[in-house]
């Protein structure tokens, strides 16, 4: 009788579980944006090439491009919400291959973070690019000749002076096998600057992170 008590028990935590996912998981619902930048050259060098992207082909110089714009919970945020947007068509994936790298990035975008914001898909994309033009992207790395190692602060301070109404809680960089990975910045529904929640808040503390120059 004791583990069939406890057997009911364990079922019944799973079942609130998955209530609370699927409550956690409505369009619409959720905090703010977390707006995400990646810096494509670094991408390419550590898995971009290797896949033979088109992002990382020579006929570009992406810079820093829209990795996506989330929905973000104060702390946590959704995913893969139970949607009845219909999907994105090829073309409006098309439309953002220009700040995003390719198509296939942007439908992915759709599929596990779109879905949860409650626009259509035009909408969302419409936001996406509003949210991606209001920043000023530094124009000095645009300048580098030669890969270099620098500390993640030197970009968050790049960032924080081409864009003055911020302040540092509201940016945070993250690093990944070596390499300055993201500027992910923190955004209000209306694309108004916020500061990050604790979860997001996590800044990459390297002092010799590379930075790749754009080819």
């Amino acid at each position: 009788m004791r583990w069939l008590i406890i057997g009911m028990l364990g079922a019944l935590a799973a079942l609130a579980a998955m209530a609370a996912m699927a409550k956690d998981g409505k369009p619409g619902v959720f905090d703010y944006y977390v707006l995400s930048l990646s810096w494509s050259p670094n991408w390419c060098a550590i898995e971009g090439d290797a896949r033979k992207s088109d992002q990382c082909e020579a006929r570009h110089d992406h810079g820093w491009i829209l990795h996506g714009l989330w929905p973000q919970y104060h702390r946590g945020f959704p995913s893969y919400c139970q949607s009845v947007k219909p999907a994105p068509s090829r073309s409006m994936t098309a439309e953002m291959a220009d700040i995003m790298g390719t198509s296939g990035l942007a439908w992915h975008q759709w599929k596990k973070h779109g879905v949860c914001s409650g626009l259509s898909a035009r909408d969302y994309f419409a936001l996406s690019r509003q949210a991606y033009e209001t920043v000023i992207r530094p124009p000095v790395f645009r300048r580098l000749d030669r890969t270099v190692k620098l500390p993640a602060s030197v970009v968050e301070d790049a960032f924080l002076k081409a864009n003055p109404t911020w302040g540092p809680e509201m940016v945070t960089i993250t690093c990944k096998q070596g390499h300055i990975q993201e500027a992910r910045l923190c955004l209000s529904r209306d694309l108004k600057p916020v500061p990050c929640g604790r979860d997001v808040i996590r800044d990459c503390r390297m002092r010799d992170a590379v930075f790749t120059p754009v080819r």
